[in-house]
């Protein structure tokens, strides 16, 4: 799975935001680290700029109708496995976007998924 350009979250079908909800919160919990071809470049960078992407994720999700359990509005909240981190690992907060995700990336990302069917209008 991948993080989808943040400028296509309005547009991601009901399948692919609500994927990527599932893919954010097994991110922020025991999967922090755990190598992936397509995400590593998440691991470059701080816990916080992660928890700012899931939570632009989660603020579709409510306006279309969906809800993600509370806590994951917490940046310390890392899951039912892990619970509540109050180390430094999650006290920095940064709203930056990834830099990976540039106009080429972009491009990448509606290929993918037009790929599946499936075309944005961006």
């Amino acid at each position: 799975m991948r993080l989808w350009h943040k400028d296509m979250i309005a547009k991601l079908p009901r399948m692919q935001l609500l994927g990527q909800h599932r893919e954010c919160t097994a991110l922020r919990g025991k999967g922090w680290g755990k190598k992936h071809s397509v995400v590593n470049y998440v691991f470059k960078h701080p816990y916080s700029m992660l928890y700012s992407y899931h939570e632009k994720i989660m603020h579709e999700m409510e306006a279309r109708g969906y809800h993600a359990a509370l806590e994951w509005h917490d940046i310390h909240y890392r899951g039912k496995r892990i619970g509540f981190d109050m180390s430094d690992f999650t006290s920095q907060l940064s709203s930056a976007d990834y830099p990976e995700h540039d106009s080429r990336y972009l491009e990448e990302c509606i290929s993918n998924l037009h790929s599946k069917g499936i075309d944005l209008q961006i």
